[in-house]
């Protein structure tokens, strides 16, 4: 079975930048799309798609990264990596990777598989 492990979160100002890795270890990592997702803290809030990583490297967006985060992958390091420039303070949030286990659409959290347990990333105005 595939662990993650996000690493790479900090406490920023608003226009810096972080760059975001997930390990992935003890399975196939390099068989599955990967996605980011981020929960920010306000009570009630659920898990919110960020960007995904297909196998063969194609990415995908969420309208409020796109042009902001650029996501990729090193199969060789089975990691893959989120990097974030121009961070805002809505960015603030846990951010965590998973694996994409089923068909489908890629903002549906429901499709991810394992998840690891998440990076704190604090962006302060």
């Amino acid at each position: 079975q595939v662990q993650l492990v996000e690493s790479g979160g900090g406490l920023v100002q608003a226009g810096d930048s972080l760059r975001l890795s997930c390990a992935g270890s003890g399975g196939t990592f390099s068989w599955y799309d990967v996605g980011w997702f981020r929960q920010a803290p306000a009570p009630g809030n659920g898990r919110e798609f960020v960007a995904a990583v297909s196998v063969s490297g194609n990415a995908y967006y969420a309208d409020p990264v796109k042009g902001r985060f650029t996501i990729s992958r090193d199969s060789s390091k089975n990691t893959v990596y989120l990097q974030m420039d121009s961070l805002q303070p809505e960015d603030t949030a846990i951010y965590y990777c998973g694996l994409k286990v089923n068909e489908g659409d890629y903002p549906s959290s429901g499709r991810y598989w394992p998840w690891g347990r998440g990076t704190q990333v604090t962006v302060s105005s």
